[in-house]
């Protein structure tokens, strides 16, 4: 019988990225994973895949353990066992730590040791018990992973390079993620091939800095994120082509070109930038200026117009005074984002900026974040009001919250809703369709199917 496995999955598209990557180590043990709505009842693995950029979000897995001991202990009294594990950024953060007020945990690995699991389940499930594996090890996780992918939709996340080498001074990602590394060209674009064939017809690279990407070619040279870009376009099937996240000061010349010159790769851009204040960038140790920034943005909207951003800002970082968040209005006000991730900043501990004098206080950041998320949400409202009465094309990827509804996603990444009738619902789900947006909302579209036959192709499906 197989046996049910549970990933509950925190953070960002990494992690996700990470959690389908573990679920395929573990398929070959005998685990399948379970519908995310039956949760870890009767599961015989749990897997928290966790995020430590924010103090908040580790304090969730360590409430969700809380939890989850509940589930473990009903296994127990019912004579099963109940693997109970940890991965992510909160593990390799806090590896001992999540052991001493987890002792229930049997398992804590860090996101570079996974392709590891079968000895880490192999050894927990002895009577030895708990395995904590928070190396960085010397070969590359990717050269032990399963070749074979699987697709769940049309949408897919494809990791191309990890790590950082920047050492902002809030970030814990260097120490979490270790440093920076791009898989080999040819690797990246036989996964690519791999996904298509499994019926993706979008495909998102990823990386902690993406676009630092630099690929070993296999003849000698290497690859850039642009050139990359390029080769995925000629895959045959392959519709849509994203990447995130960006670093602003890696936004080179070939990359702005190739916003221009590849018309699979969707004119939307996450460029984070993070305050509005040369000063406060400079204590974040960001290797940019607000200068230098505006002149990337103004590049890649003269290369390709219809670009819009999404950006992330964090508010209340030490030091940061009433002019410099003013600083971070002004600019969020002259680029105009359609998206973003706006925070208060909250330390990490073994950060430089955790120690940093001058902390702000929570009522302060409290009052930024409001009035900075006011200014976003206007932006977003406007963007999303400006599109009614336009044809788009929409990838639609998952049933809606009412019968007779899709939902899917433009080329600007907004949530576009579709009602659908009958049997062509599901004909439709995981396709492209032509829509016309007949009303706007903040977080979402109301859209019209044009052009719709009754006999939409199948969907390929990848077992």
């Amino acid at each position: 019988m197989a046996k049910k496995l549970h990933i509950k999955t925190y953070g960002c598209q990494m992690n996700v990225y990470d959690s389908e990557r573990i679920a395929e180590v573990l398929a070959p043990l005998g685990y399948q994973l379970v519908d995310g709505q039956h949760g870890p009842v009767g599961a015989d693995m749990v897997i928290l895949n966790t995020c430590h950029i924010r103090e908040k979000a580790a304090e969730k897995v360590y409430s969700e353990l809380g939890r989850l001991r509940i589930h473990k202990d009903a296994q127990t009294a019912q004579g099963k066992r109940m693997v109970l594990a940890v991965t992510g950024c909160v593990a390799q953060a806090e590896g001992e730590e999540v052991l001493r007020r987890a002792p229930y945990v049997d398992m804590v690995f860090g996101p570079q040791t996974y392709h590891r699991l079968p000895q880490m389940v192999a050894e927990a499930t002895r009577a030895s018990g708990q395995v904590l594996d928070t190396d960085f090890p010397a070969e590359s996780k990717f050269d032990a992973l399963p070749t074979a992918r699987t697709v769940d939709g049309a949408s897919a996340f494809l990791s191309i390079q990890e790590g950082c080498d920047k050492f902002c001074t809030y970030c814990v990602v260097p120490y979490t993620r270790g440093a920076e590394f791009s898989r080999p060209t040819q690797d990246v674009l036989e996964e690519a091939r791999n996904l298509v064939d499994c019926g993706a017809l979008e495909i998102t690279f990823l990386g902690q800095n993406v676009n630092n990407y630099h690929g070993d070619s296999g003849d000698g040279t290497e690859w850039n994120l642009a050139r990359l870009i390029h080769a995925a376009a000629e895959i045959d099937g392959l519709e849509r082509i994203r990447f995130t996240t960006s670093y602003p000061a890696e936004v080179d010349d070939a990359l702005i070109a190739a916003h221009r010159d590849v018309a699979k790769l969707m004119p939307y851009l996450h460029l984070p930038v993070q305050s509005g204040s040369d000063r406060v960038l400079k204590a974040m140790n960001r290797q940019h200026g607000t200068l230098a920034y505006r002149r990337v943005v103004d590049k890649l909207r003269h290369a390709r117009p219809d670009l819009a951003l999404s950006s992330d800002f964090i508010v209340g970082f030490p030091g940061e005074t009433d002019a410099d968040f003013q600083a971070t209005l002004d600019l969020v006000e002259e680029v105009n984002f359609i998206q973003a991730y706006s925070f208060k900043y909250s330390p990490r501990p073994g950060t430089p900026a955790a120690l940093m004098d001058d902390q702000v206080h929570e009522a302060v950041k409290a009052e930024r974040l409001a009035r900075l998320q006011a200014v976003l949400n206007r932006q977003t409202l406007a963007f999303n009001t400006q599109m009614v009465g336009q044809t788009s094309a929409v990838l639609l990827d998952r049933s809606g919250k009412k019968p007779g509804q899709l939902v899917g996603r433009s080329p600007y990444m907004q949530a576009v809703v579709v009602d659908v009738a009958g049997a062509l619902a599901e004909r439709l789900l995981n396709t492209i369709v032509d829509v016309t947006i007949v009303s706007a909302g903040p977080n979402s579209l109301m859209g019209r199917l044009i052009g719709v036959a009754s006999d939409a192709p199948d969907v390929k499906v990848c077992a």
